[in-house]
């Protein structure tokens, strides 16, 4: 894999801090990712800080029992007590017959959710905050009242190379690498018909690439998502909830299909999609084909069947959540300058759903950005 400028200039700092001879022993340090992980995954590259100790000439303060924050491990409302199942397992979904881990996977095409059956969206909301933070990522957006949770920007530092020099001066100066890419995932959480609860994870990524003819500069740009890093972060899911890495790993074998074609429809004098299946899983697959473009979903009513979308550039978000970019970028600076699109899934019968672009009096909106979008949902869902 190619560095990054950053990389470059890092190497070349460290190689002059040698020969200046302040390199300090390398045995009594520790870098500050200290052990790789053996996966393809590692953006835990911050630690927490050690606890404040009160100086011997200080008295600590009493503290009024009224103001402590109750346990990490406490959920909202209280969490139900994990199930176990024939295998052992504790796990957080409830066994039954056809599901006898308590869940499973769905898929559509390279698009795979999981379903927890028997919990609600807000039983697992504070296990998938929990799973996020110890992963190494932190949210911008914890959303439970929509079921919207994103992380911000983050470095896989597995994808930097473990050559000879990072394995000696990276020990001391290893907070200086980078990989040259940064990603975000966007998890949507779900409850279906039958009381389960469906959860997708979207992965979206940045690269920085050297340009000019001495490539000593560098911009950002875009990559595919990986679908492969989406079921990575799936199985860690569901190993969160009690399954083992086997188990997880088999559950995304035997994913479940859901292929249904969307038709569509230009007879309203807008286009529209024709999803030949019940409002539930329509309005899941809509929500994931979504997940997919750049168009990012800022709320969603699942009762009015409406996901409310912007256009999302992501290389002014990347530049919004570094250092410099939370001093100058705000939310609604950036919000404000893009329009926002209604995208509505209605049943039409129990199995038949249409989804739209509509206008602020629920009327098939005609613009040529709506028919983008219904352009681009219609490819997504085939």
């Amino acid at each position: 894999m190619k560095r990054s400028a950053l990389s470059l200039h890092a190497t070349r700092l460290a190689a002059l801090t040698l020969a200046a001879g302040t390199v300090v022993s390398l045995s009594g340090c520790e870098s500050l990712n200290d052990v790789l992980a053996s996966d393809r995954v590692n953006y835990k590259d911050t630690t927490s800080a050690p606890p404040l100790a009160v100086p011997s000439d200080l008295t600590a303060a009493q503290v009024d029992q009224r103001y402590v924050a109750p346990p990490v491990g406490t959920a909202l409302g209280g969490a139900p007590p994990r199930a176990k199942t024939q295998a052992g397992n504790l796990t957080e979904g409830v066994p039954s017959a056809q599901d006898p881990l308590g869940m499973h996977v769905e898929r559509d095409g390279d698009r795979r959710w999981l379903v927890v059956d028997g919990r609600t969206p807000e039983q697992l909301w504070p296990q998938l905050k929990e799973f996020w933070t110890e992963n190494g990522f932190s949210l911008k957006t914890d959303a439970p009242t929509t079921g919207i949770m994103a992380t911000d920007w983050a470095e896989n530092r597995a994808n930097i190379p473990d050559d000879w020099f990072r394995r000696t001066v990276g020990k001391v100066i290893d907070f200086a690498y980078s990989s040259g890419t940064r990603d975000s995932f966007r998890t949507l959480v779900s409850r279906d018909s039958s009381g389960a609860t469906d959860i997708s994870i979207t992965h979206a990524a940045m690269e920085e690439v050297l340009t000019g003819q001495d490539k000593t500069s560098s911009r950002w740009v875009e990559r595919p998502r990986d679908p492969a890093l989406e079921a990575e972060f799936l199985a860690k899911l569901m190993q969160k909830f009690g399954l083992s890495d086997a188990q997880s790993k088999q559950l995304l074998t035997d994913a479940r299909p859901s292929t249904a074609r969307a038709q569509l429809d230009s007879s309203a004098g807008g286009a529209t999609l024709d999803l030949p299946e019940s409002f539930d899983r329509a309005w899941l697959r809509v929500g994931l084909a979504l997940d997919r473009t750049n168009f990012t979903v800022d709320n969603r009513d699942r009762e009015k069947g409406i996901y409310y979308v912007r256009y999302a550039d992501s290389m002014q978000e990347l530049k919004r959540d570094g250092i410099f970019g939370k001093l100058f970028y705000s939310d609604k600076s950036t919000k404000k300058d893009a329009h926002e699109f209604l995208v509505n899934v209605r049943s039409k019968s129990d199995t038949l759903t249409q989804v739209a672009v509509v206008d602020a009096n629920g009327q098939v909106d005609t613009s040529s950005d709506a028919q983008r979008i219904v352009s681009l949902l219609h490819a997504q869902l085939n």
